[in-house]
């Protein structure tokens, strides 16, 4: 049960980091409560390519 209100700044600050976003993960880090930071790791995904120059998979 939610005892405090999420400030607006806190929910602003979650969907930028959301935004753009392809690969990845946003981490809410809550301390007594509170949120207190948000992490953001994103991960680039590129196509493989074999050694002779084509791309996997390609005909």
């Amino acid at each position: 049960m939610l005892k405090t209100k999420i400030d607006q700044e806190w929910i602003e600050r979650i969907i930028r980091s959301l935004e753009d976003l392809e690969y990845g993960s946003v981490q809410i880090i809550v301390h007594d409560s509170r949120i207190t930071q948000i992490e953001k790791l994103e991960k680039f995904r590129y196509p493989l390519e074999r050694k002779d120059g084509h791309n996997k998979g390609a005909k």
